[in-house]
């Protein structure tokens, strides 16, 4: 069998006369050559940028890197620029392939537009790359290519994409400090508990009398650390790949995620997280003209929460046996009665997707706000922790030292 390459070619397009230069995968030099004829491209250079060893990216299944939503925000965008320019969507796809520096997305916009040129509808190219392009993107995409204002709908996305990219860093930022701390935290405990505590031991051993329950503990910890430090690097090491292969998995979404609702702090937090994406989807979705029904279908995985997604299948059968959208909206437990009742009242005055952007909008801003009061509430309470599990070592070390000093006072 032959192994799988890349190679970076440079070729004339035929449509445009311009050259067009990226890279592809293939068994071969002739392999590429054979799929750039079929992209009506005609090859100046094909060369090998990498075989096998550390020059190859290795893909294990589940564990693929994913393309950033900031990445697609970008190519949204720039794909509007050109497609309102009045370029013709070959020759936009070609420009967007050689300007794409994500490897990924460069690879199936090589596909889509060889299936574009083979006949396929530019959505549904996109479709068959469903790890790379979300369905809530195909289905923006399908309403703007059928109704003639694809470069509209581009730019919608554009800008849902980045407001999404936004939020995410935001978060992130808010949670990197707390979790460095942490992890500073665990790996100076580690530390005094392999190096510091074994020269106090050897001092302990000399005193001749019995150690206190803490000390004896901290030492016995200190004994063992030889097989209980690789013991916990490689459980944790395992859990972490577990959880990255195992994470979209229907089983493990069905416990975690309502559980991830439930946490104090954080599972108000995540519930106002997946409200705006929720109502954010969904009025970008009424605003092209997609039917509620199929939107309802498209948003509910956008928020990314197995239980607001049952929510939402509820809310969605409701619709199509011709009940109101807020009735079984007020009825689940997740969306906050303030929603419903903004949803009901743009039921009732046919401004539902306006409704919805207020809706997104007010979450966002209160995410931003939560996220502030996140880390200012757990610094403190990582401060304070980290200061008893030290200072309580530090007192456990010196126990037998102030036990000593003590029986000396009273002898003297």
């Amino acid at each position: 069998m032959a192994l799988i390459a890349e190679y970076s070619y440079r070729a004339i397009d035929a449509t445009g006369g311009g050259i067009v230069k990226g890279t592809l995968e293939a068994s071969g030099a002739n392999g590429v050559t054979a799929k750039l004829r079929a992209q009506g491209l005609t090859p100046l250079e094909v060369t090998l940028t990498s075989k096998t060893g550390l020059n190859r990216d290795v893909s294990i299944p589940g564990f693929e890197r994913r393309v950033k939503v900031r990445t697609l925000a970008v190519f949204s965008k720039q794909m509007a620029g050109l497609i309102n320019a009045g370029l013709p969507l070959m020759r936009t796809l070609a420009i967007l392939i050689e300007q794409a520096e994500d490897k990924k997305l460069q690879s199936s916009l090589v596909g889509v537009r060889a299936a574009v040129e083979s006949g396929s509808s530019f959505s549904a190219a996109l479709a068959a790359y469903p790890d790379v392009f979300p369905p809530l993107m195909v289905s923006m995409i399908r309403v703007g290519e059928s109704g003639g204002f694809l470069g509209e709908s581009l730019a919608t996305i554009a800008e849902t994409y980045a407001g999404e990219a936004e939020l995410q860093g935001k978060i992130k930022s808010a949670t990197t400090y707390p979790i460095i701390v942490f992890v500073i935290a665990i790996l100076g405990v580690v530390a005094m508990v392999t190096f510091v505590v074994p020269i106090f031991e050897g001092m302990f051993k000399g005193m001749g009398s019995a150690l206190p329950l803490p000390t004896q503990i901290l030492v016995t910890l200190s004994n063992n650390m030889l097989w209980i430090l690789p013991l916990m690097i490689g459980g944790g090491i395992a859990g972490w790949l577990w959880w990255v292969r195992n994470r979209r998995e229907e089983k493990v979404r069905r416990v975690v995620d309502p559980w991830r609702l439930k946490l104090p702090v954080v599972g108000p937090l995540t519930t106002k997280i997946a409200v705006a994406r929720f109502a954010r989807s969904l009025s970008m979705m009424l605003d092209a003209g997609v039917p509620l029904v199929q939107a309802l279908s498209i948003v509910g995985a956008a928020s990314n929460n197995w239980k607001i997604e049952q929510a939402v299948r509820e809310i969605q059968e409701s619709v199509k046996q011709g009940r109101s959208f807020s009735g079984p909206l007020a009825k689940a437990e997740v969306f906050p009665p303030m929603v419903a009742q903004m949803i009901s009242v743009g039921e009732e005055s046919g401004t539902l997707a306006e409704m919805l952007r207020s809706i997104a909008d007010f979450y966002e801003n209160e995410v931003e706000t939560a996220t502030s009061q996140l880390t200012a509430s757990i610094e403190p309470i990582l401060i304070v922790g980290i200061g008893i599990i030290i200072g309580g070592m530090v007192i456990s070390l010196y126990m037998p030292i102030f036990s000593i000093y003590g029986e000396l006072g009273q002898s003297g």
